[in-house]
């Protein structure tokens, strides 16, 4: 596992297209047998689109997008509902089991969706997301995987989530002050309560740059604390969802 996830490390680190982030997901889910995985993100206005990067089959991921399946998706409802990861398939029951519901899931197992393990990131000011690894039938390999690696793939999705924010993510406005991309996204994360040691962590840098950062963003919004500068990040993006 060490080696799996310091592949990973590598790839996502380096990434900088949805190819790459792609890649960088698909190659330890596939050391891990875990088969198929989709990181959908959502949108933060109903005009925006939510952003999938994944390895299910083009056919499922376009037809889902283009009914706004993730308006009834039970597994994003369940998401949005706990910070948790959690199963979910035949044996796991998710949502009010409503027809839509239960007609998605049939969609869904026509292109091998069956059974998966779905971590949620909440990161306080953004769309929530979800990263989900799935298989077509219950396998003791996927099974055992989750059962040992549970932690350990919700860490990598956490870190995934901060490094596609970090690369694909243009606003990082904060009522019309400009902040770079790591102090945008180390604001973010102390907001949370987070610390700089615990931020340093997620995004792979040291405790003392992630201090820097901070220090940059509060100078930047002409605030003296962490607080006022997470209070001005809170009140930018509740303007821009109304």
């Amino acid at each position: 596992m060490h080696r799996v996830f310091q592949n990973f490390i590598d790839l996502l680190s380096a990434a900088e297209t949805l190819q790459d982030f792609s890649k960088a997901m698909a190659d330890p889910a596939t050391a891990l047998e875990l088969s198929c995985f989709a990181y959908l993100a959502l949108p933060r206005t109903k005009n925006d689109k939510p952003r999938l990067i994944s390895t299910y089959p083009s056919r499922w991921t376009t037809h889902y997008l283009r009914n706004n399946y993730q308006i009834i998706d039970p597994v994003i409802g369940e998401a949005l509902e706990t910070p948790e990861p959690f199963r979910w398939g035949l044996d796991y029951r998710l949502g009010s089991g409503s027809t839509a519901e239960q007609f998605l899931f049939e969609e869904a197992a026509q292109f091998g969706i069956r059974f998966g393990f779905t971590v949620p990131i909440h990161d306080g000011h953004g769309p929530v997301a979800a990263l989900t690894f799935a298989t077509d039938e219950r396998k003791p390999r996927f099974e055992k995987c989750i059962d040992s690696h549970e932690r350990v793939l919700q860490l990598m999705a956490m870190y995934f989530h901060a490094h596609v924010r970090r690369k694909l993510v243009d606003e990082r406005v904060v009522q019309g002050i400009k902040l770079s991309p790591r102090e945008f996204e180390c604001l973010e994360w102390a907001s949370q309560g987070k610390s700089a040691w615990e931020i340093g962590c997620i995004l792979g840098i040291s405790r003392n740059t992630v201090a820097d950062y901070l220090d940059n963003a509060k100078q930047k919004l002409g605030v003296r604390t962490i607080v006022q500068a997470a209070t001005r990040l809170a009140a930018a993006s509740k303007e821009k969802r109304n």
